[in-house]
Formats: C-alpha cells, sequence, structure tokens
C-alpha cells in the first residue's frame, strides 16, 4: 500500500458529475505517502480502477482472469500520461473504439451487482455502444 497507514481519507464521496451522455459517481481521496514510496507507486497501484475489478481487487481481477477467455486489450484499460512537469491525466477504456489494420473493435460495457438485471444490463451496453457505432458511421 502506497500510503501511510491511517492517513487515508475520503473528503468528497460519491459526488455526481453529468456529461452529455453519461453520469459519473465521484469521489475524492486523499493520503500520506509511506516514506518508501512515491508517486508512482500510488498511480501504479490505483491501476486497473476499482470500477472494473469490484472488490476486494486482487481477488476480483483473478476471478476474471480465471472466467474470462481472452484478455481485454484495451477494453477497460487505462490511458493515461504524465509529464515532465508532474502533470498527468487518465482514463479508464470502457467505451472505445480501436482502428487496427482496417478493422474496428467496438467495446462497451456496465456493472454488475447482486440484484442486476441481465437484460437491463445487456441493453445499457447496447445503448452506451450506439453512440460509439452511429459516430463512427457519420465519419
Amino acid at each position: 500500500r502506497p500510503c501511510r497507514i491511517g492517513s487515508v481519507r475520503v473528503p468528497e464521496l460519491f459526488s455526481l458529475e453529468s456529461y452529455p451522455n453519461v453520469h459519473h459517481l465521484v469521489s475524492s481521496v486523499t493520503g500520506e505517502l509511506a516514506d518508501d514510496r512515491d508517486a508512482l507507486d500510488l498511480i501504479a497501484g490505483s491501476f486497473p480502477g476499482g470500477s472494473i475489478t469490484g472488490a476486494p481487487k486482487i481477488r476480483a481481477m483473478q476471478i476474471i482472469d480465471e472466467l474470462e477467455p481472452t484478455r481485454r486489450g484495451l477494453y477497460c484499460g487505462s490511458l493515461l500520461y504524465l509529464d515532465v512537469r508532474g502533470e498527468m491525466d487518465s482514463s479508464i477504456a470502457i467505451r472505445s473504439l480501436l482502428v487496427k489494420d482496417g478493422q474496428v473493435c467496438c467495446w462497451g460495457g456496465g456493472g454488475i451487482v447482486a440484484d442486476s438485471e441481465w437484460q437491463a444490463e445487456y441493453q445499457e451496453s447496447i445503448t452506451k455502444v450506439k453512440i460509439l457505432l452511429e459516430t463512427l458511421h457519420n465519419l
């Protein structure tokens, strides 16, 4: 763990951010780095995002690896840049398009929880990728 024990705080929990095609729940987490850690340890420990893996993270990642027959590739991977000034931005490639060797791959998905209804989750995934496909069609 990259932070000092007892230093982690959550000053903002589940704040709603709305965008034209999606709503996100956002939380802010702060902490003091442990003496033997640096910012890159913190970044490395943040990926993959908990919204992708589920919790507890390590065991959830093991289960995903056991159940999914192929690697995800770009899908649900982390995109990040870090510059020499220490500026950084990152995202998770959930709804995404990848063009490679004349082929287009399109990904999208959603979260499954204990009371999820598979039909509704499936339809939500279709709705999310529809926007990507319409954009691609209009190019």
